[in-house]
């Protein structure tokens, strides 16, 4: 046979073998998304007149613990946390119980999302073990929903607990001792179960705490029942997270500058009053916020003194300290404007003062606008915040310019201000947008209504005192979260809660959507506010 028909025959059978030949690729089959499954447990699950001091679980597959600390819910409270082996992966968990049970009573082990196969991570979702140290197991429960007081977000981990009404029972517990039932919200749960609870009345609160599930009010959120409630119950009942304000306290003072100390706080430092003695010599003061501090600047004239005394009284606190003087540099005093540049239609101009105002000379203050006509202005100064306002009708597409001569100002110190000019400019009117609000269906006034932001900001706050009708005008464009309060104390800002004065917070209603707001647009939105 020729040669060239031999290649011929032999390209021929390779395409036909390639034709028949089928292409695809190797792989591991389909990803495994089955959670692991409970085969067996020691004592079984469920198990009554329990005494043991070891658990086995035993499951189909190799599993893993992860986050196991925060997932695991053990319900009473254990005062001494059980030890969980291993680590590593494996087919059985032991729980090594190192706490004394209670009598006659269920104890429920709920594993969350911390029990996951170990190829794939799936989680054996909200696995419970549950034993009961009598002779039956507690099998009744009630449904609870968390929310915030105040933001519409709601914090993650919450720790919704009952207290049993008994003999022992006071309003100092929750302070000191573990709650009778707990669970949790975990990270996603926006209604929670309490589960394999006895019969009884009790005390049902909700905890955003440090973990030790006992209210400490300097740093936890709390939500409470005002009344006891009684189990059986088929009410889904409702908790709004806030934060206590709390007392006024004084921390002792530290040395701030050659002119200055500065006192931190707990609660509102408003109107705290600070006396400060050198010898039998009374110091005159001015008392500032320190800025995005919980603290206080006292300001007072340079003296020479080792040491000074200092009195501060708020309400019920009282209390002397004596700080330690040393030689320090005193402050000097800048002006700093809280706008450069662009004015929003619906801000005022301000300055800021390093150290406090006490004189203001208007005569040598102007505002002018583009073709250097005078604005008429008024200025109205904050001074616990050290800051200076004018307040003058802006227009759109203008510039102004604001000028102050040497003297216009005088601070603490009896320094004056050198010459200053500012300069700002408006944009057009077209370049916002407005929002007519339509309050409906309200339940009593007045009425806080204010516009957020997606950091949950303030950028809009308005006042009504009996008109369903609420206008934000010179809006920046942007979608707005519109929320509602009802100011029932008439002091215009939102108050909350005290556990103690068994007082909720004031009520706040969010408008379901967010608000978008575009330039040039006018948005009229109604606001039913019949439902909480």
């Amino acid at each position: 046979m020729p040669k060239s028909i031999f290649k011929f025959l032999f390209f021929v059978f390779m395409l036909l073998m390639m034709s028949c030949a089928k292409r695809g690729s190797i792989t591991g089959g389909d990803k495994d998304t089955i959670a692991p499954v409970l085969k067996a447990s020691f004592p079984k699950n469920f198990s009554t007149n329990f005494n043991g001091k070891e658990i086995k679980l035993i499951f189909d597959e190799y599993v893993k613990l992860k986050n196991i600390n925060k997932q695991l819910i053990i319900s009473p409270p254990m005062k001494n946390q059980p030890e969980i082996l291993p680590q590593a992966a494996s087919k059985i968990l032991t729980i090594k119980l190192k706490d004394t049970l209670q009598p006659n009573t269920t104890y429920s082990f709920n594993f969350g999302q911390s029990i996951e196969d170990n190829n794939e991570g799936n989680p054996y979702q909200q696995f419970k073990y549950v034993f009961s140290t009598g002779a039956y197991i507690d099998s009744l429960k009630i449904n609870v929903k968390v929310k915030d007081a105040l933001e519409k977000k709601v914090d993650n981990f919450v720790s919704v607990m009952l207290y049993e009404i008994n003999e022992k029972f006071n309003d100092s517990t929750i302070y000191q001792e573990s709650p009778r039932y707990i669970t949790n919200t975990l990270d996603s749960l926006e209604v929670v179960t309490v589960e394999n609870i006895k019969a009884g009345k009790y005390l049902l609160i909700a905890l955003k705490d440090n973990g030790n599930n006992k209210f400490n009010p300097k740093s936890d959120k709390i939500g409470f029942q005002k009344q006891y409630i009684t189990i059986p119950n088929d009410t889904i009942f409702e908790l709004d997270l806030f934060k206590e304000k709390l007392p006024f306290k004084a921390i002792k003072p530290t040395q701030g500058s050659g002119n200055k100390i500065i006192i931190g706080y707990e609660g509102n430092p408003k109107s705290m009053k600070v006396s400060l003695k050198h010898g039998s010599e009374i110091i005159p003061t001015l008392v500032t916020q320190f800025p995005k501090k919980d603290s206080v600047q006292v300001w007072f004239k340079p003296i020479k003194a080792d040491s000074l005394y200092v009195a501060v009284e708020k309400d019920n606190f009282r209390k002397e300290f004596t700080i330690n003087m040393k030689k320090q540099k005193t402050d000097t005093l800048s002006l700093t404007p809280d706008f450069s540049g662009m004015l929003p239609l619906r801000e005022r101009f301000a300055i800021s003062s390093s150290i406090p105002l006490v004189k203001f000379d208007k005569s040598k203050i102007a505002v002018l606008n583009k073709d250097s006509i005078a604005v008429p202005f008024e200025t109205e100064y904050d001074d616990f915040q050290q800051k200076l306002y004018f307040n003058f009708n802006k227009d759109p597409l203008e510039k102004y310019k604001i000028q102050l001569m040497p003297g216009a100002l005088t601070d603490f110190y009896e320094k004056e201000n050198d010459t200053l000019t500012y300069r700002i400019a408006t944009k057009n009117a077209s370049d916002y947008g407005n929002l007519k609000v339509i309050l409906e269906n309200s339940k009593r006034f007045p009425i806080i209504v204010e516009l957020t932001d997606k950091t949950s900001k303030i950028k809009a706050t308005a006042y009504t005192e009996n008109n369903p009708i609420v206008e934000f005008l010179a809006l920046e464009p942007d979608k707005y979260t519109l929320r509602i309060i009802y100011d029932d104390n008439k002091n215009k800002v939102w108050d909350t809660g005290s556990f103690m004065e068994k007082r909720q917070s004031e009520e706040v209603i969010y408008f379901p959507k967010e608000i978008d707001v575009r330039t040039n647009w006018d948005v009229e939105q109604p606001f039913s506010l019949g439902a909480k």
